[in-house]
């Protein structure tokens, strides 16, 4: 795991997801995605194997149906690529051919929608274009913002009409920083996304870089001054100081040692020496 405090991390952030969005943005869209929820003005092509006379392409009505030589009208909305591969099997099977083997393939995707809110530099209601991961709409939304937190949350309907939702949590410092990809998980139609923001702290006084700075979960009074720079030739380093809200209240902390924790809000105050 790479030693970088997360005012560090900002802009590899928003290096990585550029890169790996863009490396999405230009991989051909799979076709036959097996969790890809077929809808209205979906597209399907349908092949049938060692029968190209039913082989076939069907825009999905707005009732949910395709039309299908010998069967008919079929339902096939609300399912997924690999569902609707099995009912066209199963229903030639029965009474038509021996053993059918169905492929289905998206040749068009019907315009969907997602929501992404919070910490990127351009939130909105975006349109999927096929097949479209996280990582892709965050680098389609702007990337990340520099008080982007550690967790993103995916909300999701589930399927039916129970109207229940689903929420799910990426870790972003494990798929970013640490590339587990397996949460990379797909954006789906209604899917509505929230970045959280991150908590801060504030080095001032005799440091090199005074700023805002994100909060890790290691965090310590010295990690805090090194993000900043480092002391100045001029700073008192035995009388570092801490400005914190309790209870809504400014309290200032006196004799801080160098490893002691910092939190949301604190102000480290790094004072100038008398001598």
């Amino acid at each position: 795991m790479l030693k970088c405090g997360w005012n560090c991390s900002y802009g590899k952030y928003r290096i990585i997801a550029c890169f790996l969005g863009a490396l999405i943005l230009f991989a051909p869209v799979a076709g036959n995605a097996s969790d890809y929820i077929i809808g209205e003005s979906d597209v399907l092509k349908i092949d049938v194997y060692g029968h190209d006379d039913l082989s076939s392409v069907a825009r999905v009505s707005g009732n949910g149906m395709i039309n299908f030589p010998l069967l008919g009208q079929v339902r096939v909305a609300g399912l997924t690529v690999s569902e609707v591969s099995l009912r066209l099997s199963t229903m030639l099977a029965d009474g038509y051919i021996v053993s059918p083997q169905v492929s289905v393939f998206i040749k068009e995707f019907r315009s969907q929608k997602a929501v992404i809110m919070g910490e990127v530099v351009k939130p909105g209601l975006y349109e999927l274009k096929g097949r479209t991961s996280f990582l892709e709409l965050v680098s389609i939304a702007g990337g990340l913002t520099r008080d982007a937190g550690e967790t993103a949350i995916v909300k999701r309907k589930a399927r039916g009409n129970s109207g229940e939702e689903k929420i799910a949590t990426i870790d972003l410092k494990r798929l970013i920083e640490e590339g587990d990809t397996s949460l990379d998980v797909p954006v789906l139609e209604g899917d509505s996304i929230y970045i959280s923001k991150a908590g801060l702290i504030y080095v001032t006084g005799e440091v090199k870089r005074p700023d805002s700075y994100k909060l890790d979960d290691d965090t310590s009074v010295i990690k805090a001054i090194t993000m900043a720079g480092g002391f100045t030739d001029k700073a008192s380093a035995s009388r570092v100081k801490i400005i914190r809200k309790v209870d809504g209240e400014e309290v200032v902390l006196d004799d801080v040692n160098m490893d002691d924790p910092v939190f949301n809000g604190d102000v480290i105050v790094i004072p100038e020496s008398f001598f």
